[in-house]
């Protein structure tokens, strides 16, 4: 459509999660509930790592970005969801959907692409153990957070870009509870197949490359442990790579099946649950996915108990 006819809008309107009334309180204290267990589990995970010297290695030290990278996308969306399903006017400035959907997007990429960084770690700690500190140096890890980082802001500034550039001259209510492309290329009336195009290429190619380094690593990893002539080795070895497996299998099979589908088979109503599952409850699931089976965490937590009492 031509751009001299596009008017330019101020603001969007959220329609939220529901539009029953009589459930919004009840949604309300559910997800203030799931929130704020996000909130504290992901704060008390970076400061439970960075006061322990214990959990001053590699695999910590990713984690602690990982659950940073929940807490700031889980905390783009969640709050202005929960104004929203209160208040009578659910509008959004455009300017701050841009935002919204830019910092949900980059730490969302980055959290995708860290997942892959912690398989590579964790091949590193058990195919080559003698040389671990040695490849997985501080300066080395620092070198692929800023990767990550960088690349989450590039993939980010893309999308937004892409997509709010676009022509909006029809309604400017988005059926959704927050800023996300597929609800927004509805709405276009521009050509939306270069932001199609792009999310199963750019973000397509980030799905599958990070899938494929995990694929990978866990191959060199399953083949090492295999080496292990005791069977308590083994599990050992295994067990510390559990939780990170369950991680990568909750978040990437989420983002799977929320974005690799064309366009007209979205049903946004549907879909707003699974979207709710991976902004908020998977922000709160991780820390407790990594806490409640890693012996580390709970020793940590035990001695900041005991120093606490006393």
């Amino acid at each position: 459509m031509d751009k001299e006819n596009c008017s330019f809008l101020t603001e969007f309107l959220l329609l939220g999660i529901t539009d029953n009334s009589e459930i919004e309180v009840t949604l309300f204290t559910i997800i203030l509930l799931i929130y704020l267990t996000s909130i504290l589990a992901n704060l008390g995970m970076i400061i439970l790592i960075r006061m322990n010297t214990q959990l001053n290695i590699p695999m910590y030290f990713f984690l602690s970005h990982l659950s940073f990278c929940d807490l700031c996308y889980s905390t783009a969306i969640g709050p202005k969801m929960l104004v929203d399903l209160l208040a009578k006017n659910k509008s959004i400035p455009f300017v701050g959907c841009a935002l919204q959907f830019l910092i949900f997007c980059m730490f969302a990429d980055s959290e995708c692409l860290l997942l892959a960084v912690m398989a590579f770690d964790r091949y590193q700690a058990i195919s080559n153990p003698l040389l671990y500190t040695v490849n997985m140096s501080s300066r080395v890890c620092s070198l692929l957070m800023a990767g990550v980082y960088m690349l989450g802001m590039t993939d980010a500034l893309i999308h937004t870009g892409l997509t709010f550039q676009l022509c909006f001259c029809g309604s400017n209510e988005i059926n959704h509870f927050f800023c996300d492309e597929p609800p927004l290329l509805l709405l276009s009336c521009s050509d939306t197949q270069v932001n199609e195009l792009a999310i199963f290429t750019i973000f397509g190619f980030i799905e599958l490359s990070t899938i494929s380094v995990v694929l990978v690593s866990y191959c060199y990893i399953i083949l090492s442990v295999l080496k292990i002539h005791s069977a308590e080795g083994r599990f050992k070895a295994f067990s510390t790579c559990t939780s990170h497996l369950t991680a990568v299998a909750i978040f990437q099979g989420t983002m799977l099946f929320m974005y690799f589908r064309p366009s007209s088979s979205y049903s946004l109503d549907q879909d707003k649950m699974t979207s709710l599952f991976y902004t908020l409850v998977i922000p709160m699931l991780n820390p407790l996915i990594y806490s409640l089976r890693n012996k580390d965490v709970q020793g940590a937590l035990g001695k900041l108990k005991n120093k606490i009492q006393f």
